[in-house]
């Protein structure tokens, strides 16, 4: 068809994201089925071609060359088809222009419809090959418009709606801001591929400090464990094989200047990042840092099932801090011992120093074996404790 069609025709690929070869497709499926509609029928195998020469699409009909017509809708006896094409022999494929002058206003609506259609569908085929393989990564939005608690973002010409349960709480979003988002999950819909992305999920941090941290990047530190209240504080423990490699260093930088872009992206919120061990005891009393914990003790090393209410029971430790550390161990609303909590896998009961000796008494009495724990290393600890004796109903 004409230049004009086809400049429109790809304008329209262009804002819609759809490769030209699906929209040629559309526009062909549409003509047949309007031809079908008025000059033909279902059975019936025909051909569109788009020549750049003519106004209008011209419309093959396929038909086979036989001796004896059975079905006319797929045959043609060797004499009429002699008629069309002098050269033509038996069994072979021909084709015959059936275009009509005009197609007329209800063939023309059924065309329109049709094309619609078959865009939505390709538009909508289109956005989910787009994005299926890039589930778990950071994707770059624009704020589109906010509506109350609902934000709707605009991600590579795409509307996305942010759902309040995936907001950064007490985050500011406005019309033409710029943020960075999680994307979790590409769901097929009724209407279509769906973006589930998210600006709280604990996968948004480990993303950005990968793309800031070249260590991270390349495998010479790894995050081993995380745990977030989204637009307060995270706690990040990070590792490395290699000795000379300081992991919690090359993750802040010189002056912050690593982890602060991190912490910019999503609105301040604090960043804590602290190096894994493998001695738990070691472990959980960074992980309650800034507080100074005196002891740690394991009170429960492995998770398992209780065999009566079929429930699982949890690793579990305790930990030991001065009166005067309890407070920070503890953190406002319980978030630093909550936080070491998660990051460590550990239920962590909060003592005073002053129960040290008692406990490791009464703790032996019931286990009746070894008691793991630890002097850590003027570090800290957490909080929220369910006293010894529940400790022993849960083993």
């Amino acid at each position: 068809m004409k230049a004009q069609f086809i400049a429109a025709l790809n304008q329209i690929c262009a804002e819609k994201n759809i490769p030209e070869e699906l929209a040629l497709e559309a526009v062909k499926s549409a003509i047949s089925a309007a031809w079908r509609k008025d000059f033909g029928n279902k059975e019936q195998e025909i051909e569109v071609v788009l020549r750049d020469d003519s106004d209008s699409p011209t419309i093959l009909l396929i038909k086979e060359v036989v001796e004896k017509v059975e079905n006319e809708n797929f045959e043609i006896s060797l004499k009429e088809a002699k008629k069309i094409k002098k050269d033509v022999k038996l069994n072979d494929e021909i084709r015959i222009d059936v275009t009509p002058l005009e197609f007329g206003r209800i063939a023309a609506q059924v065309a329109k419809q049709v094309i619609l259609q078959k865009f939505n569908e390709a538009e909508r085929s289109a956005l989910f090959k787009r994005f299926r393989d890039r589930e778990d990564d950071i994707l770059t939005a624009t704020v589109n418009r906010v509506e109350g608690t609902h934000v709707f973002l605009e991600i590579e010409r795409t509307n996305v709606f942010l759902a309040p349960s995936q907001q950064i709480p007490q985050e500011k979003y406005f019309p033409g801001k710029r943020i960075k988002v999680y994307l979790s999950k590409v769901e097929q819909t009724k209407r279509g591929p769906q973006l589930v992305v998210s600006r709280s999920h604990p996968r948004l941090i480990e993303l950005l400090m990968t793309q800031e941290i070249p260590e991270i990047e390349h495998g010479e530190v790894k995050i081993v464990s995380m745990a977030r209240d989204a637009g307060i504080r995270s706690k990040v423990a990070v590792y490395a094989e290699d000795s000379k490699i300081d992991p919690v260093g090359a993750c802040i930088g010189q002056k912050g200047a690593r982890i602060h872009p991190v912490m910019d992206e999503i609105s301040g919120e604090r960043v804590d990042v602290i190096e894994w061990d493998r001695d738990p005891t070691k472990f959980i009393a960074r992980a309650l840092q800034p507080a100074k914990i005196r002891n740690v003790v394991i009170v429960t090393s492995q998770e398992s099932i209780d065999s009566n209410t079929n429930r699982r029971i949890k690793k579990r430790a305790a930990i030991f801090v001065d009166e005067s550390e309890r407070a920070m161990a503890v953190g406002k609303k319980g978030q630093n011992v909550r936080l070491a909590s998660e990051l460590t896998q550990f239920e962590l009961d909060m003592y005073n120093f002053e129960e040290y000796e008692a406990f490791k008494e009464k703790l032996k009495a019931i286990q009746d074996g070894e008691i793991i724990e630890s002097k850590p290393e003027n570090s800290e600890k957490p909080e929220n404790s369910e006293n010894l004796e529940n400790s022993k109903n849960k083993e």
